[in-house]
């Protein structure tokens, strides 16, 4: 087995030439102009499956901690959402997004711009091979506007018409998200700011949380949630099982997520870079369930496993803003408290009221403040207000822009569904078809 893995690595050595790394390029970690063009093309296109993993993942997490009679729905709601994102991103998102001087320069030419790829079996003098292939890139990208469209479907679970709920998801991934994520990644004015967001606590994570915040106020809470009393009354989800896997699934696209964000893996650093944000991404997760895990136990007297599944997210999106910089031991500590934060915002919420299926506001909105404050912590480059002013200009752009496409929703179509199709469950009302036809619905 030694000499067979011997040989091998011989064989690889010998071949690098062919691969165009010339032999005394080797020591200098850089590899030849085609070869980072491939590698870094590679790079997307893992990082954007595993990041398209992650709608899976929603889907579980989202369908796990809904009742039994709304499990179709959200099942709908999350093919939909990413088929409609996948559509809207290339016809108008990506040219929105690249360049970000649009609205700048006053000028709608990118508003028009429909994708476009390279031409079927470009060669090497076709291409700009300083960085990667315009289908990677735009593969890539998409991942991230989708994932900000999935995080308002399980907050406003239970409740919204499909149809209206669709009718947003196209506005925000063709417009909204792509105008705020200029800004950053398309060179607009927070990025010449000094903002940072390596992979988007705040531009995907937190601007999806705002949008789930003003949908869900737009809304109301479900029937039945608070009693006129003041208490708060539990809907266990219909399946923790589901739910867990759906965890487990984000937590392993979010090696994608962070990952790929390098956006290089053409030398050494870029590629052990990579390997130390897979790292952080995954003892950020690990600090966040054992603190929600703690907290929990001593809060209630017993773990709670869907804080502890929240608790796990919310250190994932703690440490997207900077996966980078921080050691292990800050990269744990960060996702720490962002598994700290869903215990304690989960009833802050509740008491005003504002009621969220799965708990993607704290994840994703709170935490997602959380991460994008703490750069400044761990990265030399940043500071706290510029940070604190880039949160809070995307805050406002997503919340102020999607409360008001939600109430011209709900005042054209109506966004809600009937009281009696509340409590006989959007499966049966809204698709005629059931998650659990053999079993009974649960209330």
């Amino acid at each position: 087995m030694k000499l067979t893995k011997t040989l091998a690595l011989s064989a690889a050595i010998a071949a690098l030439p062919a691969l165009g790394m010339a032999e005394d390029a080797v020591p200098t970690g850089e590899a030849a102009e085609h070869t980072k063009f491939i590698f870094t093309t590679l790079l997307f296109l893992i990082g954007g499956f595993l990041v398209f993993w992650m709608a899976a993942g929603f889907a579980m997490l989202e369908a796990g901690l809904v009742r039994s009679k709304n499990v179709t729905m959200q099942l709908t709601k999350n093919v939909a959402l990413f088929s409609f994102a996948a559509i809207m991103y290339y016809l108008v998102g990506f040219g929105l997004m690249y360049p970000g001087e649009w609205l700048v320069e006053g000028y709608l030419g990118p508003f028009f711009a429909i994708t476009s790829l390279e031409p079927v079996g470009v060669g090497a003098d076709g291409v700009a091979v300083d960085y990667a292939s315009a289908g990677s890139d735009f593969f890539f990208q998409l991942m991230f506007c989708a994932t900000t469209a999935s995080i308002v479907s399980g907050t406003l679970a239970e409740r919204i018409k499909l149809w209206p709920f669709l009718i947003f998801v196209i506005i925000l991934t063709g417009f909204l998200y792509p105008i705020e994520a200029s800004w950053q990644w398309g060179g607009g004015w927070l990025s010449e700011m000094g903002f940072s967001d390596f992979a988007g606590s705040t531009l995907v994570h937190a601007a999806g949380g705002f949008a789930a915040l003003a949908g869900a106020i737009v809304l109301g809470p479900r029937i039945g949630k608070y009693s006129k009393d003041g208490r708060v009354n539990v809907m266990p989800g219909s399946n923790l099982a589901l739910a867990t896997l759906g965890t487990f699934i984000l937590w392993l696209g979010w090696f994608g997520f962070n990952g790929g964000s390098q956006l290089a893996m053409g030398t050494i650093g870029d590629v052990a870079d990579v390997s130390r944000i897979f790292a952080n991404t995954n003892t950020a997760a690990a600090g966040g369930a054992v603190a929600a895990l703690l907290l929990t136990q001593i809060m209630y007297r017993k773990p709670d496993l869907t804080m502890i599944l929240n608790g796990a997210l919310a250190g994932l999106v703690s440490i997207t803003a900077e996966p980078l910089a921080p050691s292990l031991t800050e990269a744990t500590l960060i996702g720490a408290v962002g598994g700290l934060i869903v215990v304690i915002t989960v009833p802050m919420l509740d008491k005003m009221k504002i009621d969220d299926v799965v708990g993607a506001i704290p994840v994703h909105l709170i935490a997602g403040f959380w991460g994008t404050f703490i750069v400044a912590f761990t990265n030399d480059g940043a500071n706290y207000v510029t940070q604190i002013i880039g949160f809070a200009a995307i805050g406002a752009f997503m919340f102020i822009s999607s409360l008001i496409a939600f109430l011209i929703l709900k005042g054209v179509m109506g966004l809600r569904v009937s009281e009696e199709a509340e409590v006989t469950g959007l499966d049966m009302v809204e698709l005629g078809m059931e998650a659990y036809p053999e079993f009974h619905r649960g209330g």
